[in-house]
């Protein structure tokens, strides 16, 4: 049966209430994605201490940070289609017990090559863990109303995991060694082991023909391409030479090639059917441009914060702990806002918010302005909550349950293009506004002004160096250049805010609310909220809040017959297709409840 759950066959498992068991579920869910999202920041503030003990080499170094997004992004696409097919709890055990062998590999790694080795480790069982996190949560939650607060908490969550992360990494290395950032990930995977075997449900997808291996092969080495070349781009690195130009165009072929092989195969990998429907591929669309528009401007904002303002890195980081705070709230609201504003007006909504944000922005100049920082970053963590909650939630619920995994990986694999991308598209703006004004400072040389225009961090080395009025000159003229290239890049990123504030108008205009069946129909068909399609039969629709509002509360019955075994939004404990909101007689039932 295509997208069934096994817990829904155990009815003694679930006799407590599905409603109880869904709402654990989603607290081992999140634990995983903390973990995840710390990892993915915590070593750069520990980058200095692993330089000093480790000496690596500086592209060693590169790959100690890179090589995670890297082979996690590559990789996200075979190991969520893998969960459809095999289980996706399957997949995400093995990937919290990979994730804890490679955190303790890399805790007591003794040389740059074994930590290099931990770290693209530590990115196979991130891709095996963030693809299957949103598929079980999709298949859990078919309510669309309560997987949408379901959402919001797993959004928060990665918000809190990737703001505590310098911040965690920073106090456990003024107290313990580099390693300690690793040792972290272990106790807590030694506890979510044992409890996601007992508590998720194992849920798989269509196991109708063979897994295409080439196919997934291909995803990833393609996509490995692309993230490394981008990447490169971004770093500053020669676009016409072979170490970018090769990945880039090996891996865009070998995309063209997946694409054209899942349209010939009559069970693909990837359902690209699923691009057809307006709301998914604008949905994806949406998260490229938000990632695209701001993750570049986050590292750049940083930079500024630290060598425009002298702040340090602890400074830097709680100076940006509104824009997480606000990101929660947004992502705990997000469900409400959804149901009563619906996906278009919320994404479009988030967009310009945050377009907003960026232009109060180009406010900044050298001198600190603490209460106009503070007033954008709580405004562009409210929007690109928003903006993301919006997109993800639309993506989710267009994409068939049977697919899960795979739109997830989908998901999660344009967050990391988009991240790549506008690292090297916003670092380009930055570098061709930044570097001109400093070839012309009187008494700098060609190759002291080249040096300076690497980044302001090798400017103020160059100034610090050469000393007396032409180093204080060099330092003034670089930090104004580079306060003029922010402004130049965050003009940039509003215009491609604004683009994603467009395309977000083909979103739906309402949130479609209803369970699904389990054999993963058309999402949101059982009812319409706004259109005037109530169901015809059944419970009160207006019982619906108050299931939202309390989650697993049942849902009062609109005549006397016996209640539902059922929980409100969920399908029966038999595993039965009946949709919830149907009352037909079941003469068998009653007996048993009036006993």
């Amino acid at each position: 049966m295509s997208g069934t759950t096994t817990a829904a066959l155990r009815p003694r498992r679930r006799t407590a209430g599905p409603g109880a068991n869904r709402w654990v579920v989603l607290v081992v869910l999140c634990v995983s994605l903390l973990l995840v999202a710390l990892d993915a920041t915590v070593l750069h503030v520990a980058v200095p201490a692993v330089s000093e003990d480790l000496r690596p080499s500086a592209i060693q170094l590169l790959w100690i940070v890179d090589v995670y997004p890297l082979v996690c992004a590559a990789l996200l696409i075979l190991f969520g289609t893998l969960g459809d097919r095999v289980g996706r709890r399957r997949v995400l055990l093995l990937g919290y017990g990979l994730f804890g062998v490679a955190s303790a590999v890399a805790a007591c790694a003794h040389s740059a090559e074994v930590l290099i080795l931990a770290r693209a480790l530590l990115g196979v069982g991130g891709a095996m863990i963030m693809p299957a996190t949103l598929s079980i949560l999709r298949q859990v939650f078919p309510d669309r109303r309560e997987r949408a607060l379901a959402i919001g908490v797993w959004s928060a969550v990665a918000a809190v995991g990737a703001a505590v992360g310098p911040l965690l990494g920073g106090f456990l290395l003024e107290h313990f060694w580099w390693g300690s950032v690793f040792l972290i990930n272990i106790p807590l995977m030694l506890i979510s082991l044992p409890v996601g075997r007992l508590l998720l449900p194992e849920s798989r997808g269509e196991t109708d023909g063979p897994w295409d291996v080439v196919g997934a092969l291909m995803a990833a080495v393609g996509l490995f391409g692309v993230v490394l070349g981008v990447k490169r781009l971004g770093g500053g690195e020669d676009p016409t030479g072979p170490l970018t130009l090769l990945p880039l165009l090996v891996g865009a072929a070998l995309l063209v090639l997946f694409v054209r092989r899942q349209r010939r195969l009559p069970h693909p990998l990837v359902d690209l059917c699923m691009f057809r429907r307006p709301a998914f591929s604008t949905s994806v669309g949406c998260i490229v441009l938000a990632m695209l528009a701001l993750v570049g401007l986050e590292l750049i904002a940083a930079q500024y914060l630290q060598l425009v303002l002298g702040l340090s890195p602890l400074a830097t980081g709680l100076r940006l702990l509104p824009l997480t705070v606000a990101a929660m709230a947004a992502g705990l609201l997000g469900a409400r806002v959804l149901r009563r504003f619906g996906p278009r007006r919320m994404v479009c909504t988030g967009f310009c918010l945050t377009a907003a944000a960026v232009l109060t922005l180009t406010a900044m100049g050298p001198a600190d302005n603490s209460p106009l920082l503070l007033s954008a970053f709580v405004l562009l963590g409210l929007g690109l909550e928003t903006t993301l909650f919006g997109a993800y939630e639309s993506m989710l619920s267009e994409a068939p349950a049977d697919r899960a995994g795979g739109a997830a990986a989908i998901g999660e694999t344009s967050y990391q293009l988009g991240a790549g991308i506008g690292i090297a598209l916003l670092g380009s703006v930055m570098n061709a506004a930044y570097t001109p004004r400093l070839r012309t400072v009187p008494g700098v040389s060609a190759p002291d002004a080249t040096a300076a225009g690497h980044s302001l961090g090798e400017a103020y080395d160059v100034a610090d160096r050469l000393g007396g009025p032409t180093g204080a000159v060099l330092r003034r003229v670089a930090r104004d250049s580079f306060v003029h290239g922010l402004h130049l890049t965050l003009l940039v990123s509003a215009g491609l805010l604004l683009l994603g504030a467009v395309m977000a108008l083909r979103l739906p205009r309402i949130m479609q609310c209803g369970a699904e069946t389990e054999s993963g129909g058309e999402p949101g068909t059982r009812a319409q909220t706004g259109t005037g399609a109530e169901p015809e039969t059944g419970a009160a629709t207006g019982t619906a809040g108050e299931a939202e509002s309390v989650p697993g509360a049942v849902e009062a019955a609109a005549e006397p017959p016996a209640p539902e075994p059922g929980v409100a939004g969920l399908p029966s404990p038999r595993g039965s297709e009946q949709p919830p909101t149907s009352r037909q007689p079941q003469l068998p039932e009653k007996p048993r409840v009036s006993a």
